[in-house]
């Protein structure tokens, strides 16, 4: 088992988990609440990464931050080749997932309720935290759940922009691809294993969020 590929995988999905939860949560709710020009062209851009080989996103990726991009030449900062590009990459495949449950869950909640708040003096950042967000947080912690185990087990745009050091900014995915290449099977079942546990373990949680609580607490009986 390749314990550091484990280590830098989670703390990679960490990072881009936290941006899914701040970025796509904002999308969400852009995308529920707010008619606007240029709607459809941003959900295409959003959604993008779901049919788009890994690789494209990867040159596109290494476009917005290699020499002479944004990044580089205002904040002087050298992302390619490190861990947090693997975070970024991982976030970006995961975006999708994590707007279109988050949007759906939203959509989905009464504009009565929020009506009510409004009529009781709510700002509008107040009926967001305490009336849309409460009721919409099984289907955005479930959209997050997508998107991490998402970003876990991104290989091809991760490998364009982050490389595949060990020890630096090789994942668990890149592992398990050198020990196939290497002939390390028993190695890479190992991890292959890992990897399978992980996203069984997240798919398993939102199909149960998924559910209504009356049915939850039947199939435990």
């Amino acid at each position: 088992m390749n314990w550091s590929a484990l280590r830098l995988s989670l703390q990679v999905t960490a990072v881009a988990t936290a941006a899914l939860f701040m970025v796509g949560l904002a999308l969400g709710v852009l995308l529920a609440r707010y008619k606007f020009r240029g709607r459809i062209v941003l959900e295409t851009l959003i959604f993008l990464p779901l049919v788009l080989p890994p690789s494209v996103i990867g040159y596109f990726l290494l476009l917005a931050l290699g020499r002479g991009s944004p990044a580089v030449e205002w904040f002087h900062l050298q992302i390619l080749f490190t861990w947090p590009a693997a975070a970024i990459a991982s976030a970006v495949v995961g975006l999708p997932l994590m707007v279109q449950a988050a949007r759906a869950a939203i959509a989905n909640v009464d504009p009565v309720l929020e009506n009510a708040a409004r009529t009781l003096g709510s700002t509008e950042l107040e009926i967001l935290w305490r009336v849309t967000l409460p009721l919409a947080r099984r289907g955005v912690i479930a959209g997050l759940i997508l998107g991490a185990a998402r970003a876990l087990g991104e290989f091809g745009a991760t490998l364009m922009v982050a490389g595949n050091i060990p020890g630096q900014t090789q994942t668990l995915p890149l592992a398990i691809y050198d020990a196939v290449q290497a002939r390390r099977y028993e190695q890479a079942n190992v991890m292959v294993m890992v990897m399978t546990g992980l996203a069984f373990v997240g798919l398993w949680c939102v199909r149960r969020l998924e559910q209504p609580p009356h049915r939850r607490r039947a199939d435990l009986r």
